[in-house]
């Protein structure tokens, strides 16, 4: 396998499926069986789950929420998130830890480096919830920051989009899609990776990240074979 230890960023609101809200079944078993093999060749893997499908705190806090209770609203979304995905790995025969990075036992254990390690070299998937358990970071910096904290090889960020492109190719059909890129093309075109905390985060601690689709089965597999899957980002 090209990695030894990769931290695998998910979004919540990919986890809702076609359906406008909450969790769905069949995402969530597409995920744990790409998971699950992804697990048996021997990667390590920790996991931070965005909260979108459930509540996002920005979204709360233009709606008349205090931001700071829209953000710990949010935390508490990806333990949901983090709880049903563990749920669905250890259906699948997957071990599996859910840390915490606020108080909450017996939900979660509390999170520390030395923990999450020595529960990764024991072969378990590490799921990571409740953000950085600051208000104003997203689940990206907490993704950035515990893939760091982990000394991943990589920070692999699945959506529904398959890569970083000159512009959103929702949008523009003339957009093109990037094999590679460096983190400085990416501040000097202004493109939309990972949010600005984050994505300095990785850069200042040389952390690659590879941004590609998790929702078209098997991709997961593929971008830890080395496969030309999504957009590499790198030094």
């Amino acid at each position: 396998m090209k990695y030894k230890r990769i931290l695998l960023k998910l979004s919540g609101e990919s986890l809702q499926g076609t359906q406008k809200y909450g969790l769905s079944p069949e995402v969530l078993q597409s995920y744990a069986g790409q998971i699950k093999a992804a697990a048996a060749t021997g990667v390590q893997i920790g996991i931070v789950i965005g909260g979108g499908n459930i509540f996002r705190g920005l979204t709360g806090a233009k709606k008349g929420f205090d931001r700071v209770k829209g953000d710990q609203m949010g935390m508490l979304a990806t333990i949901i998130n983090s709880l049903a995905l563990q749920s669905a790995l250890e259906d699948n025969g997957v071990k599996c830890k859910v840390l915490t990075s606020i108080r909450m036992e017996p939900i979660g254990e509390y999170f520390s480096k030395a923990r999450a390690i020595e529960y990764l070299e024991a072969g378990y998937v590490v799921i990571v919830g409740g953000g950085t358990s600051n208000p104003y970071f997203t689940t990206d910096s907490a993704s950035a920051l515990r893939g760091i904290e982990i000394e991943a090889d990589v920070l692999l960020k699945g959506t529904r989009v398959d890569g970083v492109y000159t512009a959103d190719p929702e949008k523009d059909p003339a957009a093109v899609k990037f094999n590679e890129i460096s983190f400085e093309e990416v501040l000097d075109r202004r493109l939309k990776v990972m949010d600005l905390t984050a994505f300095t985060l990785c850069r200042e601690n040389g952390l690659q990240i590879i941004v590609f689709d998790m929702d078209t089965e098997g991709n997961l597999g593929k971008v830890l074979a080395g496969e030309q899957i999504g957009t590499l980002v790198k030094p």
